[in-house]
């Protein structure tokens, strides 16, 4: 028996998820396959105040990014440079967010 919902397998005998509450199937359905999305390289990045700034603005907007080597600027206290990387698809969208950052900054 599995739960639906959280996919946890249960012995014979249950008939709830005791998480989740919903009753109990025989099989569950497969998991959908993962989407994977290309992501490029957008600017490079070295102050945090920066950092800090895009991550607010591209989370409003909705855009998928990471910034590469971000965590590995806490390890070493150098100047490391952290890479933008922006999913493919939202590029044009934060490029257009980063030129609107840059005019209203000057």
């Amino acid at each position: 028996m599995f739960c639906p919902k959280c996919r946890a397998e249960y012995r014979e005998g249950f008939y709830t998820c005791a998480d989740c509450q919903v009753s109990l199937v025989e099989e569950l359905a497969p998991e959908p396959e993962p989407e994977y999305y290309e992501f490029i390289e957008l600017m490079t990045v070295f102050e945090e105040a920066s950092i800090a700034l895009i991550k607010s603005l591209f989370d409003e907007a909705g855009l998928e990014y990471y910034f590469q080597g971000e965590l590995s600027r806490h390890l070493v206290p150098l100047p490391f440079s952290t890479r933008l990387m922006v999913r493919k698809d939202h590029v044009s969208k934060a490029k257009w967010i980063l030129r609107e950052l840059e005019s209203t900054e000057e």
